[in-house]
């Protein structure tokens, strides 16, 4: 069963189409993430999730019942907005049991609160919390009322590059503690890679793609969707019983025989002992890892991710394809 399901949704401004006909189903428990560029409709695609808008077309069930006509409030859904917003006057703990009802309310609070690592926080007002504890605030209200759905809408953009990892983690891991349904709506890719069960990938208005991370990574649907989903290595070549042979050497092919465009991840190209078949020409190091530019016969450039230390520039290496490269029809 669906816990939520989207068919042939559509969203017009004035003249500016913001959804053309997108469809997503969610199994109950299961964490999405909505990925795409900006503008592709993906805030859109919430809100109207959401009753913060009214469809244009298209129907939206939630728990098997249809709510694209009720107002938000009557929806059953739980929303974290980007940046928390708590109410500044109440305390943790009245931000968090806001709108519940009953006389298990304070077991509740506390039992959220701990599930989202702030245990023992319930006293303490919005402004003397960090902006990671914030956004935890912030989920933990929305997870209380123990609603059908619930939707994340960037709940990262606005923390730094470090909180923002670790956090991500914290904020799944509650969710699947509680048996929460989500559907998290993000521009970056790594946070919906990593966080997410299953990827929705949204372009111009329609969900192109919807896969598990590793698919979508490693089978993307389009040279658009790859190029969007990671950093794309892209290769000439044709192909022959599975193989091309390219200026890498000769590469196992996912896809049909014929001219092709080869796509390689960067982690994919190694470096090797035999005789050199490329040379550095540039290497941006990060610390934890490098990205590191080759140079080939014909004025071939490809980038190669390196773990530990990488070699240095106009050093000859030898370079081999690690795993099958996915092939498009050219």
């Amino acid at each position: 069963m669906s816990e939520l399901r989207i068919d042939d949704l559509h969203k017009s401004f004035g003249g500016t189409v913001a959804l053309a006909g997108a469809d997503l189903a969610v199994a109950e428990g299961e964490i999405a993430a909505v990925l795409g560029p900006s503008g592709c409709g993906k805030t859109t695609l919430l809100r109207c999730v959401a009753g913060f808008e009214r469809p244009d077309g298209g129907s939206i069930t939630v728990a098997g019942r249809r709510v694209e006509h009720l107002p938000p409030q009557s929806r059953r859904i739980g929303v974290v907005p980007q940046e928390g917003a708590l109410f500044p006057h109440l305390s943790v703990d009245r931000n968090v049991s806001y709108g519940l009802r009953g006389a298990g309310r304070t077991g509740r609070v506390d039992e959220v609160l701990d599930l989202v690592g702030l245990g023992g926080y319930g006293r303490r007002m919005p402004h003397e919390l960090s902006g990671g504890q914030r956004q935890r605030v912030a989920l933990a209200r929305a997870m209380a009322p123990r609603p059908e759905l619930i939707l994340l809408d960037e709940p990262f953009s606005a923390l730094d590059a470090g909180l923002r990892q670790s956090l991500r983690g914290e904020v799944a891991a509650a969710l699947r503690a509680d048996g929460a349904t989500a559907v998290l709506v993000t521009h970056d890719q790594d946070e919906a890679l990593s966080l997410a069960d299953r990827v929705a990938v949204m372009r111009n208005g329609r969900i192109v793609q919807v896969a598990p991370p590793a698919e979508v990574y490693g089978c993307p649907v389009d040279p658009w969707t790859a190029s969007f989903v990671g950093e794309a290595v892209w290769l000439e070549g044709e192909v022959a019983a599975g193989v091309a042979e390219t200026v890498v050497g000769d590469v196992a092919v996912e896809g049909p025989d014929g001219p092709a465009r080869l796509l390689l991840r960067p982690e994919q190209l190694r470096f090797g002992d035999g005789p050199p078949n490329a040379t550095v020409s540039k290497v941006e190091y990060f610390g934890h890892d490098a990205l590191v530019t080759l140079e080939f016969e014909g004025g071939v450039s490809l980038r190669s991710r390196v773990l530990g230390r990488p070699p240095v520039a106009g050093q000859p290496v030898a370079v081999s394809v690690d795993g099958p490269a996915h092939g498009f029809e050219r």
